[in-house]
């Protein structure tokens, strides 16, 4: 496992960022990394993506800032020169796949059955994204995937709350999971980011009690 997919594991939550403006980029690391996860994936699904990855890369060093919702090889590029660590897809394009490899830029694509495992496999990954979680099976989908191939680890997204984040994280096949409830977009439209923070800290908490820690 490489470094960034290491980190990843430590910090056991990644916020799934969406930013559809890019004055809120600065004061929503603020408030992660304050809560105590200095980690972000910035879905590209806005035009503020870009420029709030370099911002918060920028600014907060210390933080893994990754995008995620990456679609063409293009916006691979743009998210890497903006400071992006890591690529996360929805689904497993293997265009971009071998392109993330071949570069030897982490690349956590999205998959929900067999198949989608088996191509991960052949592109020499040993963790992929489980997308979408919750309505894809769960964490019994998961244990189900799991015991066939006992070399890969998984990172739910998708459904994954402040309710249900501790069960995921009890298995020990889970590397971290992926979760928004913390980053809550109206919570960043009201620029209520002491909320973030203290949404945060707690999510830091569970992954305390969940592992043992």
């Amino acid at each position: 496992m490489n470094k960034v997919l290491e980190q990843i594991q430590e910090i056991g939550i990644v916020p799934v960022v969406v930013l559809d403006e890019v004055k809120d980029a600065e004061p929503l690391a603020q408030a992660l990394c304050d809560g105590g996860l200095p980690c972000a994936e910035v879905t590209f699904r806005t035009a503020a993506a870009e420029e709030s990855i370099r911002i918060m890369s920028e600014k907060f060093p210390q933080m893994l800032v990754g995008a995620g919702t990456v679609l063409t090889t293009e916006q691979v590029d743009r998210a890497v020169a903006a400071g992006a660590k890591f690529i996360v897809s929805p689904g497993l394009n293997p265009r971009i796949v071998k392109y993330c490899v071949d570069k030897g830029i982490p690349v956590t694509p999205g998959c929900s059955n067999a198949s989608d495992i088996e191509q991960a496999l052949e592109f020499g990954l040993d963790v992929v994204k489980f997308f979408p979680a919750e309505p894809a099976g769960g964490l019994n989908m998961i244990k189900a995937l799991a015991a066939p191939y006992v070399g890969v680890k998984f990172m739910p997204t998708g459904g994954i709350n402040a309710k249900n984040v501790k069960d995921y994280l009890a298995y020990n096949r889970i590397l971290a999971c992926g979760g928004s409830w913390m980053v809550k977009g109206d919570l960043v439209k009201a620029g209520d980011f002491e909320k973030i923070k203290e949404l945060t800290k707690e999510a830091v908490e569970i992954v305390k009690e969940s592992r043992g820690k």
